[in-house]
């Protein structure tokens, strides 16, 4: 079995300015800066074939390159429930598109379809039971974040290796768009 979500690479350049915003929140595990993605499916724990079938759907995508941009801050989940804090991605039909090809593919290989609504973002950190007036300050602080444009010309398929520390990710595949 091998853990594999689609994603969209963070530059080092746009990553650094995340790092710089990663403070405020005690206890927070902030991620690294070769952890920063833009997640367009993840498909979770699946067998080594089903991985081969999915990496050549993900083949399959066609599209021309485009950009993203970040924009805003925001937290998942409640109170003490909240669970991450993320970078909000601005609204695109290029990237959406992606996404909803990337979950076709999934469908392809027989993997059940993602039940919640797509909301691309970059999670920052994530949280167990933080304090919300930390989370709603850092929130506050940091939501008129807004990146250059992020020039978009392929994604890729990673890996997930969950460890102490949190998840470590390595990228088995990539897929130009030309």
């Amino acid at each position: 079995m091998i853990r594999l979500f689609a994603a969209l690479s963070i530059p080092p350049e746009i990553g650094r300015g995340l790092l710089a915003r990663q403070a405020g929140i005690e206890g927070a595990r902030w991620r690294p800066l070769e952890a920063l993605h833009v997640t367009l499916r993840f498909f979770g724990e699946i067998r080594q074939d089903v991985a081969r079938d999915l990496d050549s759907e993900l083949m399959g995508i066609g599209g021309r390159p485009f950009e993203i941009g970040l924009a805003g801050a925001g937290s998942f989940a409640d109170g003490p429930e909240i669970n991450a804090v993320w970078a909000g991605v601005t609204e695109n039909a290029e990237l959406r598109r992606l996404a909803e090809a990337c979950e076709s593919a999934a469908r392809r290989v027989g993997l059940k379809p993602e039940k919640r609504n797509y909301r691309p973002h970059v999670t920052l950190a994530y949280l167990r039971r933080p304090d919300p007036g930390q989370v709603a300050a850092w929130i506050q602080a940091n939501n008129l974040l807004k990146s250059p444009p992020i020039a978009i010309d392929r994604f890729g398929l990673y890996s997930s290796i969950l460890g102490r520390e949190g998840s470590h990710y390595r990228l088995e595949a990539e897929y130009p768009l030309a």
